[in-house]
């Protein structure tokens, strides 16, 4: 089946770009891993002098790529010139850093002279989603080339055109021809690349389901994972934090890239005694958000990226109302074409609801009253994701010692909402995935840790 990209304000089809057959993507496998022993030879500075010249392309051609984002997902134009310029910054990250981040390491043993060295491992296969189109791929392909590796992209069907301009500006960088494909295969076919001989590791990001599907495939053919998947984020707002700034950061967090972000902040855990006026601060802040065309540089939300997805979080709201919700604000399709919802805030949210149990990928705040800061932490580890947490307070040490220590979580910020930075490490435990991506963690996930030990001959 073509990979079809669908204008989400409009529901009108863009274009359709064939699907990859299995047989090209495993000669794309082969071609890729013929093309990474050179690459890795030809030494940082090389590897490093691409990725600058694939920033610099980046940089360039944000306008286009912007655009693009809008039309193929919906993102508004504004956060679509921040997506390009993070992945610029996190290519040029990776060409200053890799080489000290890979630097060999001594060990002082018996031996004369012991440590270990860091050599790619060949191929990795990433499965990319749809919802940052651009910062996902270089995400994990910026450190994976620094090291040395090949790599394939498959990406998500509903976004080809973005996929298609990462592979041209990739060739326009000047990378080896194959070291980098992109594929446009189909999901049952994704197993049988992954048990492709020339196919090292795969990373995936996206959701839980297609997780487990992975690293079961994975598993089987004992390749090294690494998945970002879902998150649940808790936001707690202890007792003695500022309501409207935490309020706002909270409404930021929630509403980045119109909600469809696993680190968005999805449950907001209040305390009893700001609960009423931390609820008012939201619905004001949510209502005042502007949809419409993301292509307009005034705009903030923007459609969902595909009206089954509206589809599937309208159903979440719609029974987690049933179960007791209150819905604050919003909570209605709106009447026309596309795969717009509006901003949605529900409250009295529960156990036993979708709006506490699991992932809801949109514009929606759920709003879950704590007795106590106490209660309020317990709640926010009530969940079997683990991806991101952060915490309001005026006690910065307090908060600190709370985020360190006591929220489970990859990642967990104070006073602050969750993000990804190219110098810290990123993923999640628990049903969030594991491995990490960025940082020094991230570029030495799918490298060879080989141990080198050398005596002196008798």
């Amino acid at each position: 089946m073509p990979h079809v990209a669908v204008d989400p304000s409009t529901g009108r089809e863009l274009y359709r770009v064939a699907s990859t057959p299995l047989e090209e993507a495993r000669l794309a496998a082969a071609r890729a891993h013929a093309a990474h022993r050179a690459w890795w030879e030809a030494g940082f500075s090389v590897r490093g002098r691409h990725l600058r010249a694939l920033a610099e392309g980046l940089r360039s051609s944000r306008d286009a790529l912007a655009r693009r984002m809008a039309g193929e997902m919906g993102k508004p134009i504004v956060e679509g010139l921040g997506e390009v310029e993070k992945c610029a910054w996190v290519c040029d990250y990776y060409a200053e850093h890799a080489e000290a981040f890979l630097a060999p390491e001594h060990a002082d043993t018996a031996a004369l002279r012991s440590g270990w060295v860091h050599r790619p491992l060949g191929v990795v296969l990433g499965i990319m989603p749809w919802n940052f189109p651009l910062w996902q791929v270089l995400r994990f392909a910026a450190p994976t080339l620094m090291a040395g590796n090949g790599v394939l992209i498959k990406h998500a069907p509903s976004v080809p055109g973005c996929a298609e301009d990462i592979q041209r500006l990739i060739d326009d960088a000047g990378l080896p021809t194959g070291l980098v494909a992109t594929l446009f295969l189909e999901v049952d076919e994704v197993d049988d690349l992954i048990a492709d001989r020339h196919v090292a590791a795969v990373t995936l990001t996206g959701s839980v389901r297609a997780g487990r599907a992975v690293a079961s495939a994975a598993g089987r053919a004992l390749k090294k994972t690494v998945l970002e998947l879902g998150g649940s984020d808790a936001s707690v707002v202890l007792a003695d934090a500022d309501v409207p700034s935490a309020a706002a950061e909270c409404v930021r967090a929630r509403m980045l890239n119109g909600g469809q972000s696993c680190i968005a902040a999805k449950r907001m855990v209040v305390v009893d005694a700001l609960h009423d006026a931390f609820v008012d601060a939201v619905v004001a802040d949510m209502r005042s958000r502007r949809s419409g065309d993301p292509h307009l540089p005034d705009t903030t939300l923007g459609p969902l990226a595909r009206v089954d997805l509206r589809d599937a979080l309208h159903d979440q709201v719609e029974r987690s109302a049933a179960a007791g919700a209150v819905v604050r604000l919003g909570g209605e399709i709106p009447a026309g074409p596309g795969a717009w919802y509006p901003p949605t805030v529900l409250t009295e949210v529960g156990p036993g609801m979708p709006a506490y149990d699991e992932e809801l990928f949109g514009p929606v705040a759920a709003v879950i009253r704590a007795r106590d800061d106490d209660d309020a932490i317990r709640i926010a580890n009530d969940t079997a994701f683990g991806l991101g947490a952060s915490v309001y307070t005026s006690d910065l040490e307090r908060g600190e010692a709370i985020a360190r220590d006591r929220l489970h979580a990859g990642a967990c910020f104070v006073n602050g909402m969750v993000r990804s930075d190219p110098r810290l490490p990123f993923g999640g435990v628990g049903i969030s995935g594991y491995g990490r991506e960025l940082s020094a963690l991230g570029i030495r996930e799918f490298v060879n840790v080989k141990t080198v030990w050398v005596e002196a001959a008798e």
